[in-house]
């Protein structure tokens, strides 16, 4: 074991109860947690179960995670370097693995625990919006794409395809990029909307600077989508630029 390694992970499985809730065994007992640690853990997803997030700071949201990576120690210093090293409980869970792993005390169960979290986050976002008419369901959309890509490291774009009634068929990912860049080929983009028998297609793709605001390559680049699906008889409904805290529309700014 490296003896740097602050935090000592023994994950569990993912729905047996955790070591530390057995209150009849004793705390002191063979790899048991020490009486406190249980009682803290107790008080903490008592406190979860009344009053729900919003009445814990981030950082105790984030020990709740934890607790299934590190069942026998406590987790409270790791939660607070990881909210101080990437800023919040939204950075923290979709932060890349490799950055996660540099943090001291985090290992593979770390990684997969919250890996686990922001994967059930973006299905359970995404499910509002699959298979139904996106244009009257567009705070969804909008949601969905915040969560999916607001706090992504690099760029990435995604069209969103529609058929004739605007249901929204298929969510890809088209390409990912650098910090500042991501390549985008408008006729791999037609190609795939012909594939799906697509109508119409909604672009979107983040800055990880967190400012939306379009670059003169990002404009000259929906234009030429737009054209190639003008071609093809396809709608471009939008181009969606999403950052940090809010998002751009190219059809709102009268830029498409």
């Amino acid at each position: 074991m490296d003896p740097n390694r602050a935090f000592r992970e023994m994950p569990l499985p993912l729905f047996a109860p955790a070591a530390d809730d057995v209150a009849a065994e004793p705390a002191n007992g063979p790899g048991k947690a020490p009486s406190y640690l249980a009682d803290h853990r107790a008080r903490l997803r008592d406190r979860f179960m009344q009053g729900g997030a919003a009445a814990m700071p981030d950082y105790e949201l984030l020990e709740l995670v934890l607790f299934r990576a590190i069942p026998r120690q406590d987790v409270k210093p790791l939660a607070r370097l990881l909210i101080e090293t990437f800023g919040d409980f939204n950075r923290v869970v979709t932060a890349a693995p490799a950055r996660l792993l540099a943090v001291a005390g985090v290992g593979p169960a770390v990684v997969t625990e919250l890996k686990i979290v922001e994967a059930a986050a973006q299905r359970m976002a995404r499910a509002r919006i699959m298979h139904r008419p996106v244009l009257s369901s567009w705070q969804s959309l909008l949601d969905y794409c915040h969560t999916a890509m607001a706090h992504r490291e690099i760029e990435q774009f995604r069209v969103l395809y529609l058929d004739r009634k605007n249901v929204l068929i298929a969510d890809e990912e088209q390409s990912r990029g650098t910090v500042d860049h991501v390549p985008v080929y408008p006729r791999e983009i037609i190609r795939r909307a012909l594939e799906l028998n697509a109508s119409a297609l909604i672009l979107v793709h983040n800055h990880p600077s967190g400012d939306p605001t379009p670059s003169d390559s990002d404009i000259a680049m929906t234009t030429r989508i737009s054209q190639a699906a003008d071609s093809m008889g396809i709608t471009i409904h939008d181009h969606l630029i999403i950052g940090k805290s809010r998002e751009l529309s190219f059809r709102s700014e009268g830029l498409l």
